[in-house]
């Protein structure tokens, strides 16, 4: 019973220093110039950007304003209840930013991060990536990209829609448990 107890703290401590790991690297930037950024993808609202990927994607195009990245990648499919991938709303918004169409590209085969940075990978075959995501999700994505030998520098945006806790909580309880149990992060196929 005595083991139990230690087995539970010990648990309990690691999931704790887990959680803190994931905030403080969320705080990283590294403007390391890149070829590219790879924007992850997230949510749109039939053909607009949720708050959320919209923040990604203000600070991605920000990012190659700045010249700190030479080309954009949009990941990202398409759910059954939009008419736009996710990726294809991420060029959308791109293009209307003044991006222009060359230095544009996106994949919409994606569901999941790993597939995300995977397919990325496959559509353009650059040497070295920026990672646009959220604070929270930053550790995982860069994980799952040194996985996969993508030489990449994290760049969380500053415009997360997340920035109350009642709102961060879920997102780091979500990240907490996929680092815990990386096998539902495969890739399929």
């Amino acid at each position: 019973m005595r083991y139990s107890k230690w087995l539970v703290v010990v648990g309990l401590c690691y999931v704790l220093l887990l959680s803190s790991s994931i905030v403080q690297f969320g705080k990283i930037t590294d403007n390391t110039p890149t070829n590219a950024a790879i924007v992850l993808g997230a949510a749109v609202f039939e053909d607009q950007p949720s708050p959320v990927f919209e923040g990604r994607l203000r600070h991605a195009v920000s990012l190659y304003k700045q010249g700190i990245v030479g080309a954009l990648i949009f990941t990202g499919g398409r759910s059954t209840e939009d008419s736009l991938a996710e990726a294809e709303v991420g060029m959308r918004y791109a293009l209307a930013q003044g991006v222009p169409r060359e230095v544009i590209y996106y994949e919409t085969t994606s569901k999941i991060t790993a597939e995300n940075l995977h397919y990325a990978k496959e559509l353009t075959h650059f040497l070295t990536y920026t990672i646009v995501s959220d604070p929270l999700h930053m550790k995982r994505a860069m994980h799952l990209a040194a996985q996969q030998g993508i030489v990449a520098y994290s760049s969380p945006t500053p415009y997360s829609a997340y920035q109350s806790w009642y709102t961060k909580l879920p997102f780091l309880l979500r990240e907490t448990v996929l680092s815990l149990f990386p096998v539902a992060q495969r890739i399929k196929g």
